[in-house]
């Protein structure tokens, strides 16, 4: 897809039939992930089950004429040995997903050591969260279930892995709480941060893993430091539950989804609201029933930095250009909950209430030199060492994304 070009579907996936004795059990789809290299896929299908999925798709589910796109990519793949689609049965609706990345070498000694029946000790795990307060911890290449995590008194709505590799893991829940969890301690609960009054929807990481930020049902946006977990300070500006958030890949914005139909885009650092992004509908209500049709549902950033996709309800994804303040380009989805980028860039997974999954191309462009300077000196400059630079002020404006 290029800039400007309406998102294509390249393929849908839809759930097989429920167990006989599913039926109390629900069939959305709240969570899709990719795993940080981009070789799995994960899919909370509904009715208890999440599916891992080898990327690319096998060629069954895409259209003839993307096939070529992905056949090249598929025999680097099969050099290595083909990993086979696994089925979880989590035995509790499916809220949250997380892969890990890939552990760094420290971990991986101490992973291994732990967990003697892994046998590869460079292992891809994902954390799904549960209806219960349960999060259960999979091995990926094997479908192993290697632990379970207690201590959330309700729903776990959302997870966040750490970049770095070091396997700490944060979990957001219904109960008010997000909780930090060490799985080179035998997933041993490390810190409960408290202060939301409401449930708490969803939590990110910041890609330097400096910054945590969790938004609630009470209108709030809390920024954590990752180092001492406490509190840094509140976003407001929300006018009803922020149900989304994602930091850019350069940690320098942080974007946050509302009921009240806004996206905002921060500047972590300093708290500064910079810009907002209004949903409007394409058709006018047909009456006041129908005035929050365009509820937001989920955010997320470009891999590199340019584009946010939205997905509200009003059944349609929009992509967004980080320097405009309308979308670019449209998509229709019906029932849409979820949505993330591929991490190499180029598609869209979204999920549904019905639990399907649709893949959607995404734009794909040369990012200017200009901007990948900005990201690189971004990713270990905060915006007071930016200002406290000695440069020019339209330099400085440019760097801090004032530029709008």
């Amino acid at each position: 897809m290029e800039a400007g070009e309406e998102p294509l579907l390249l393929a849908e996936l839809k759930p097989g039939r429920p167990h006989q004795f599913d039926w109390k059990s629900s069939c959305e789809t709240w969570s899709v992930a990719f795993s940080p290299d981009g070789s799995w896929f994960a899919w909370s299908q509904g009715h208890c089950i999440v599916k891992l999925i080898p990327w690319p798709l096998e060629e069954q589910f895409i259209p003839k004429g993307f096939e070529a796109k992905s056949r090249s990519s598929k025999n680097e793949t099969k050099g290595r040995g083909s990993p086979k689609e696994k089925t979880l049965d989590c035995g509790q609706i499916v809220w949250g997903l997380a892969f890990s990345p890939w552990p760094s070498p420290p971990s991986k000694k101490l992973w291994a050591r732990h967990h003697p029946q892994v046998p590869d000790v460079s292992c891809l795990i994902l954390a799904t969260g549960l209806n219960d307060g349960q999060i259960k911890i999979w091995e990926v290449q094997t479908g192993l279930l290697l632990l379970n995590l207690s201590g959330h008194q309700d729903v776990v709505r959302d997870l966040s892995f750490t970049p770095s590799g070091s396997l700490i893991l944060v979990s957001a829940s219904r109960d008010k709480t997000l909780r930090i969890w060490d799985l080179n301690k035998h997933g041993k609960q490390i810190q409960v941060l408290s202060g939301h009054l409401q449930w708490v929807y969803c939590c990110s990481i910041s890609p330097d893993c400096s910054m945590l930020c969790s938004a609630a049902g009470e209108k709030s946006v809390f920024l954590w430091s990752m180092r001492s977990y406490t509190l840094i300070r509140k976003l407001e500006g929300h006018q009803s539950s922020v149900v989304s958030c994602d930091f850019s890949p350069d940690s320098a914005l942080l974007v946050t989804a509302s009921y009240d139909t806004n996206v905002i885009m921060w500047d972590p650092y300093t708290g500064e609201r910079l810009r907002s992004l209004h949903h409007t509908q394409l058709n006018p209500p047909m009456d006041d029933s129908d005035v929050h049709i365009s509820s937001l549902r989920s955010v997320c950033f470009s891999p590199e930095g340019l584009y946010l996709a939205t997905v509200a309800d009003d059944r349609l994804l929009r992509i967004w250009a980080l320097e405009l303040k309308t979308p670019i380009a449209f998509a229709p989805m019906t029932n849409g909950l979820c949505c993330t980028f591929f991490p190499h860039g180029g598609v869209i997974a979204t999920g549904t209430r019905d639990g399907h999954v649709q893949f959607w191309t995404a734009p794909r462009v040369l990012s200017s030199l200009k901007h990948l300077c900005r990201k690189a000196l971004r990713s270990f400059l905060t915006t007071y060492q930016v200002l406290a630079l000695p440069i020019p002020k339209k330099m400085k404006e440019f760097l801090t994304y004032r530029t709008f």
